[in-house]
């Protein structure tokens, strides 16, 4: 439930929804009490309602094509046009008329727009189609959408579920009550408990340093983190710099790391290998990098610049108090963190193809490795493992728990990989303080 926010006959697969229904009532008592969240269950869906602390963008990945390519902004919004024009009294609909329906409103739209003569226009309802499908808004009867893409003559038909449409959207907050983003965002006054275990759950590390006093001091208490442990089955890991919830099985997780995925997760390895060296080497130094608190406040601003001027419905609508950031976060200073320029990371994956042979990267990298190593970073940069800054990237503590990562070894195949080695250390150690110090990573274990 908790790595499939909604949960139909046909999402994530057949078979699962019958499965879950049985715990619903437990599911639902559990996750209210420990996490603030709302299960809402019926015989033909069940809709984990989440309640968020921090804006991440890497959310924004379930809206990924059947290919996993990460949707586009036009994407995103032909969804909630599309989604616009399904009307109650309606069962049923063509992607004709779904089309004839939505375009008024994309053309109405600044800087969106549909044309049925630009291909790239057609794929975009084709994904959102194929998406809405996939979680049963939509089911298939008659036709096919690729026939629609391909011809003038194509059509498909579809059913559509409303309920399982309604249960897709389900915000904190009526958008059109929102003036700024920060509306998405829980109050400061939600249990301090609750925000740390919603955090500990959410994120791939929590950081003391990233967390206001009372939240850090919440953190450090092992009775809310046995909790977690006891009801996800997951591994506690608590250093020196923070906690992080370990998925040894790999089976938990929506991004297993480093174990044994494509070519971006090994590169993403053996760079923390490298970079490890370089720390032991001494080669690195450190520099001031932008708190947790900074950055969050930022990508609010950036959100908020892109917000419609019409269509907030001001006498109801809402805005933060005051003084107030997101909850649990702290507001603090710049921290001191080691850094990697970007042209010594580009050297590190030539020398990845150099030593392990390009066709080790699979055919999609094998003649890109530059960019393979954006890919690489934004992993490990979703991962909290490593920061973008201008010029390159800082080091976040956790990075070294990967250090051990010593071999990658074509297989037959020609695929790597990735193997650890080493000792696991004390829960009391530092991820950073001592590079010898840090854990091993075993095949297939996730953060």
């Amino acid at each position: 439930m908790l790595t499939n926010d909604i949960i139909t006959p046909s999402h994530p697969r057949p078979g699962v929804l019958e499965r879950v229904l049985p715990w619903a009532d437990q599911l639902t008592r559990d996750l209210g009490e420990l996490f603030g969240y709302s299960l809402v269950a019926t015989t033909r869906q069940i809709r984990l309602v989440r309640r968020l602390d921090v804006l991440d963008p890497s959310r924004g990945k379930v809206f990924v094509s059947k290919t996993g390519r990460a949707w586009d902004r036009r994407r995103i919004a032909y969804l909630c046009l599309i989604m616009s024009t399904f009307q109650r009294s309606r069962v049923e609909i063509s992607l004709a008329d779904m089309v004839r329906a939505f375009a008024p409103l994309a053309a109405a739209t600044a800087g969106l727009g549909f044309d049925p003569l630009i291909q790239g226009h057609k794929a975009a309802v084709v994904d959102v189609v194929t998406w809405l499908v996939d979680r049963g808004a939509l089911r298939l009867s008659d036709g096919s959408a690729e026939a629609w893409a391909r011809s003038a003559d194509g059509d498909a038909l579809y059913d559509i579920d409303h309920d399982i449409c309604t249960a897709l959207l389900r915000p904190a907050r009526p958008i059109q009550h929102l003036t700024t983003a920060a509306g998405l965002l829980e109050d400061p006054v939600s249990s301090v408990e609750q925000r740390v275990r919603r955090l500990l759950l959410e994120r791939p590390v929590v950081y003391f340093d990233d967390l206001d006093s009372s939240a850090a001091a919440v953190l450090r208490r092992e009775d809310v983190t046995e909790n977690l442990a006891r009801l996800t089955g997951l591994v506690v890991e608590r250093r020196a710099e923070g906690v992080a919830l370990i998925d040894a099985g790999g089976s938990f997780t929506d991004r297993p790391f480093p174990g044994r995925g494509g070519a971006v997760s090994r590169a993403a390895g053996l760079l923390l290998a490298k970079i490890a060296d370089e720390l032991e080497g001494r080669t690195l130094h450190k520099v001031e990098a932008a708190s947790h608190a900074s950055l969050q406040a930022d990508l609010l601003d950036r959100i908020d610049t892109g917000l419609p001027a019409d269509g907030v419905v001001h006498e109801l609508a809402w805005t933060p108090p005051e003084g107030t950031s997101s909850p649990g976060v702290a507001v603090g200073a710049h921290h001191c963190l080691y850094f990697v320029e970007r042209h010594r990371l580009e050297q590190m994956i030539s020398e990845l193809f150099e030593e392990f042979g390009a066709v080790s990267f699979t055919a999609t990298w094998q003649a890109d490795p530059i960019g393979l190593l954006g890919v690489a970073l934004t992993l490990l940069t979703d991962l909290a493992l490593v920061r973008p800054i201008p010029g390159g990237v800082v080091l976040l503590p956790a990075a070294l728990r990967y250090r051990n990562i010593t071999m990658a070894l074509p297989k037959d195949d020609g695929q790597l990989d990735l193997f650890g080695g080493g000792d696991n250390t004390t829960a009391t150690s530092s991820y950073s303080s001592d590079i010898s110090s840090a854990s091993n990573v075993r095949e297939g274990e996730g953060a």
